[in-house]
């Protein structure tokens, strides 16, 4: 089962990972106790604020949110009762680092300190502190670059003009745009201790560019054969009918690791393919037996990794077979909120469905059909799902699958 939230605030699930506590602890051992201990504390509580201000603007638009915090970053996970306006997703997205700055402002002004004073701000450690954490980060957050909030919000407005190029057409420009400031910044004297943290975004925007061709399964002329090798490899261990360049699931392998008493190999296994860059070169294990199935989502750490889309649409198909829907349905809609894929909603929709939610089933399709209308992968992922056979004969339901 998914972990239990730390706290609630507002209404909030608050879950607070290793990490982000990690995260704390090197900025006071890189920063010193001075001003580490101030810059830590507003760094957790305004990263809070921060993640509170989109969870809020998504509730407004009657999604339900949850907060988690994690190594260097936070972030706020929606389940969508409807698909959102650009506006509206545009809005969360800005919700966010605008009370994060309006509330450090709003500190500094207390303090009786000018923002734009270098001097007064750095009077002590804790308004220096307070003008980094809130402010200064808050308006890094709003360039317009991806996964920043303002790459989020400038990605809504492109979508409008480019529609399904807008989200690789932001990867290239983010790309480009983070190395042209990192270059600025190492060339200028006064900026060149920027330069590193300017670019910290641009592993992120490399491992979305390659997940954003990661999202399609093998073609379907060679779908069949492939479903087919993976269901004989279940089933006989025989793995001689795959092809060159395509194996057995990572699943498959680690079975036989957990077969053979190396658990932590197995679990290696598991783990090392949500962060694997290449291309997928497996299918996922359909065929597997449900009780090895279980063993093996045994082994894996507790939240849930998560990484490369592909890898995380068979983990959330993998719970869905177990019957762990509410999981199922936490995880792949947290994966889509980071990693927009119609597969993934499409699991979170099965996921609901199978708990009976409709509201939630038909919010959630409507989001996978919008996002890959006409889709021969959705198509056939709609008709082969048991879940739906309850909302087959509903006219909502029919209309949004019209479109597939």
């Amino acid at each position: 089962m998914a972990a239990a939230p730390a706290f609630r605030i507002l209404g909030f699930p608050v879950h607070v990972r290793a990490g982000f506590l990690y995260f704390l602890v090197l900025i006071v051992f890189i920063n010193g106790v001075d001003v580490g201990l101030w810059l830590a504390g507003f760094m957790a509580a305004l990263t809070l604020i921060h993640e509170l201000g989109h969870a809020l603007a998504a509730r407004a638009t009657g999604a339900k949110a949850e907060i988690s915090l994690d190594f260097f970053y936070g972030y706020a996970s929606f389940t969508p009762t409807r698909p959102r306006k650009r506006w509206e997703r545009a809005g969360i997205s800005f919700a966010g680092p605008a009370v994060q700055i309006s509330i450090g402002l709003a500190g500094l002004a207390l303090m009786g300190i000018n923002p734009t004073d270098i001097d007064q701000v750095n009077t002590s450690a804790a308004t220096f502190a307070l003008w980094w954490a809130g402010p200064m980060i808050g308006l890094f957050n709003l360039l317009p670059v991806l996964p920043f909030d303002g790459g989020n919000m400038l990605l809504a407005g492109v979508e409008g003009m480019l529609k399904k190029k807008a989200q690789i057409t932001m990867l290239y420009f983010s790309i480009v745009f983070t190395v042209s400031l990192a270059l600025y910044c190492f060339t200028n004297d006064r900026l060149r201790g920027l330069a590193i943290f300017v670019l910290l975004p641009l592993f992120t925007q490399i491992r979305m560019l390659t997940e954003h061709r990661d999202l399609a399964r093998p073609k379907p002329s060679t779908a069949n054969f492939f479903a087919r090798a993976e269901a004989a490899a279940w089933a006989t261990g025989d793995v001689d009918r795959f092809v060159a360049g395509q194996l057995p699931s990572p699943w498959f392998r680690a079975l036989q690791q957990l077969d053979a008493g190396e658990a932590d190999v197995a679990r290696q296994l598991l783990i090392a393919d949500f962060s694997d860059p290449t291309e997928p070169n497996w299918w996922p294990p359909d065929a597997a037996p449900e009780r090895d199935l279980e063993r093996l989502v045994a082994l894996l750490p507790r939240p849930l990794p998560d990484g490369r889309t592909y890898s995380e649409f068979a983990l959330a198909g993998v719970l869905l077979r177990l019957g762990e829907y509410d999981t199922a349905a936490r995880y792949a809609a947290d994966c889509y909120h980071n990693h927009p894929a119609p597969m993934l909603a499409l699991c979170v929709s099965r996921a609901a469905a199978a708990l009976g939610d409709r509201s939630v089933t038909l919010g959630w399709l409507r989001t996978a059909v919008g996002a890959a209308p006409a889709s021969d992968g959705l198509r056939h992922a709609v008709q082969r799902a048991d879940e739906f056979d309850e909302f087959r004969h509903d006219s909502e339901f029919q209309a949004i699958t019209a479109d597939v």
